[in-house]
């Protein structure tokens, strides 16, 4: 299904006190660079009624909710998650964290030491990679097939835009 988009220099150039953005990319990834006065719900912990109460917690206007993440990916599923379950209008911001950072919108910044998630999904591919060739050649070859499973899933990431690794890092406690 396609949502209504706004590129981020649109959204600001309008932007009131009660209006709702809500970012759905790791908290790690909030804590190194967001939005201000942004509602903050991982993608996969997102429901209609965990969005719902944190719009009445913060007193924001609830009839368009701008959905924000690192590229725009997570924006979407988190709109079609949310769509038919939530009454109000889902809008996707345009290229995400990266296009508001190329527009240099003012940002809250608090820690320049994280690692993004999709950062964080190349090192442990990587990583499985390495070990998997290493193995093999030193233990087993059977252990080649660990290279070959991660290269595997990297293609069906690749073709679907559902990344398994991603959402397994996602909920790791240093992403908490």
């Amino acid at each position: 299904m396609s949502h209504k988009r706004i590129h981020p220099i649109d959204l600001m150039a309008n932007k009131t006190a009660d209006i709702c953005i809500l970012d759905v990319r790791t908290a790690a990834e909030v804590k190194a660079a967001s939005l201000p006065d942004c509602l903050h719900i991982p993608l996969h912990e997102l429901t209609a009624e965990r969005l719902q109460s944190e719009i009445a917690a913060k007193g924001k206007n609830g009839a368009q909710i701008f959905l924000l993440c690192q590229a725009g990916r997570r924006a979407e599923m988190a709109a079609e998650q949310l769509q038919g379950k939530f009454n109000a209008e889902l809008v996707i911001i345009e290229g995400g964290m990266n296009a508001v950072k190329q527009s240099n919108i003012p940002l809250a910044e608090q820690g320049k030491n994280v690692i993004p998630l999709e950062r964080q999904i190349r090192i442990v591919a990587g990583l499985l990679v390495i070990t998997g060739a290493a193995l093999g050649t030193w233990v087993n070859p059977a252990f080649y097939g660990l290279s070959a499973f991660v290269g595997a899933g990297l293609v069906f990431a690749g073709v679907t835009d559902i990344c398994a690794m991603g959402m397994l890092i996602a909920k790791a406690p240093w992403n908490k």
